[in-house]
């Protein structure tokens, strides 16, 4: 049975919106490598229906080189698995719409997890986290913190209930950024 994984680059202050606008300078061989690992082991990505839209014009048509090209060839072509109530369709290669009240949709999304082996990971997508965190699906959050503190933005916890999470691994990389896995207590 597979575990859902969610991965966010974080300030420090909580913020996982608009990365592209503070985390690059931070972004190193040692990030890379984390990166990399969490991709070796997903077999299958989970996202709502925002980050579907962005992903499903950018990715299928990148023409770069590189990690980012590895990374395309990767995306397209393994399991996704969109949360949604507003899509009507998701007709990126090899993308399944979940939709339906909540409760329909953690139903379905449970008997993913138990038809899939490895991990089905998540990357960004704080509304997508906290519904899981709802719902008892989250498995295990992975967060590269980021030295910086950016003072504004979507914090990953806004408004939520108090969620107990247990530390699983930690890192610190030698540009600051830590490196560190929780899971739900």
């Amino acid at each position: 049975m597979a575990k859902i994984v969610s991965n966010f680059f974080i300030s420090l202050d909580g913020v996982v919106e608009r990365p592209d606008q503070w985390h690059f300078p931070y972004f190193d061989d040692d990030m890379g490598a984390a990166v990399s690992r969490g991709v070796e082991q997903m077999r299958a990505f989970l996202m709502g229906r925002r980050q579907y839209q962005e992903w499903a014009e950018y990715w299928p048509n990148y023409t770069g080189d590189g990690f980012d090209a590895d990374f395309a060839t990767f995306i397209n072509s393994v399991p996704k698995y969109v949360l949604s109530n507003t899509l009507t369709e998701a007709t990126w290669q090899n993308s399944t719409l979940l939709s339906g009240d909540s409760e329909q949709v953690a139903a379905r999304l449970r008997e993913v997890k138990e038809q899939t082996d490895g991990e089905i990971a998540m990357s960004g997508s704080a509304t997508t986290v906290r519904w899981l965190l709802a719902n008892g699906l989250l498995d295990e959050l992975r967060l590269l913190v980021h030295p910086i503190a950016v003072g504004r933005g979507q914090r990953l916890f806004e408004e939520t209930p108090t969620y107990p999470l247990r530390l699983l691994s930690q890192e610190t990389f030698k540009s600051g950024v830590l490196n560190l896995a929780y899971a739900p207590a």
